[in-house]
């Protein structure tokens, strides 16, 4: 008989190889076990290890809830003796693209001049109970570890600062303040209000609590002064939202008291951190995705 053609030879081969490799896989595919199920304990573990990494990234680098007993910024922030103390959201970026400006509320830590004389709170020598009381100070359910205050910005570096005038206002640049916000806790104001002018140094601030009369703030802080000033790189962020007590939730107000619409940010520029969490947002999704996928196609083969 005539010898088939070499092409036909080939083709046939190729067709025997894809025959071959097609019944290996389905052979192997019917031995194939499942993927093994992880046990619960596990899962929990790993889902607790994740959110504790992405609890301290973000209190450390976007924002963080704070618990800070004081009763120098009622009402707008409730922290007197014996009521329930707001826990406040405090946002660490936007001064990445700003300073702080008048009227923002600001938490920061205390100042040398301002903890000079203070007894810092001894954290347990436990190391468990220890990091109970730094996990409860991340959430905002146990005081941070450092001396942190929460007040409001009344001037920047530059200006000048005093009180008061005939209708007991504050002067900024021999100008009085329009401050809503204030709290009198006897009902109106006291001498204790009363401060020489200062001009505020560059780089600093004059911070003032809204309860006037009852605030430990720039005017007394280091003897009062210069001494009483906040230095820029002491600022941790500016409060943006009472979290906790559900009854008041609610954002934080940032009035600005001098009225000088040069002294605020620009719209654009506020929305920066709220733009750029959404930018990130997608990429970080679609990483998740892309891992998530890989990992499932690795444990199947």
């Amino acid at each position: 008989m005539p010898a088939e053609p070499a092409s036909k030879q080939s083709g046939k081969s190729e067709v025997d190889a894809q025959e071959t490799d097609e019944e290996r896989r389905r052979r192997q595919g019917k031995h194939r076990r499942p993927p093994r199920k992880q046990p619960l304990w596990r899962e929990l573990l790993v889902l607790a290890g994740v959110a504790l990494v992405l609890t301290f990234a973000i209190q450390h680098f976007i924002g963080r809830v704070y618990s800070i007993p004081s009763g120098s910024m009622e009402q707008t922030l409730h922290g007197c003796p014996g009521c329930t103390g707001d826990r406040v959201f405090v946002d660490k970026i936007v001064y990445d693209f700003r300073d702080p400006s008048p009227g923002d509320v600001v938490v920061f830590q205390g100042p040398n001049t301002w903890t000079e004389n203070d007894i810092r709170d001894k954290r347990s020598d436990n190391p468990l109970v220890r990091g109970l009381q730094y996990m409860g100070s991340l959430i905002g359910v146990a005081p941070p570890d450092e001396r942190d205050f929460v007040k409001r910005v009344i001037a920047v570096g530059g200006q000048t600062v005093e009180c008061c005038d005939e209708q007991n206002r504050v002067l900024v640049d021999g100008k009085p303040l329009d401050e809503p916000y204030i709290y009198w806790e006897h009902g109106s104001p006291s001498e204790r209000n009363q401060f020489a002018r200062v001009t505020v140094p560059e780089g600093t601030l004059w911070v003032m609590g809204d309860n006037r009369d009852n605030s430990s703030d720039s005017r007394f802080q280091g003897g009062g002064g210069i001494r009483g000033v906040v230095p820029l790189g002491k600022v941790i962020g500016k409060a943006r939202y009472i979290v906790l007590p559900p009854s008041r939730w609610r954002g934080v107000g940032d009035h600005n008291p001098q009225g000088d619409a040069d002294l605020a940010a620009a719209a654009w520029q506020q929305g920066i951190p709220a733009g750029l969490g959404v930018a990130a947002a997608w990429p970080v999704l679609w990483i998740g995705r892309r891992a998530k996928i890989a990992l499932t196609s690795r444990k199947a083969d």
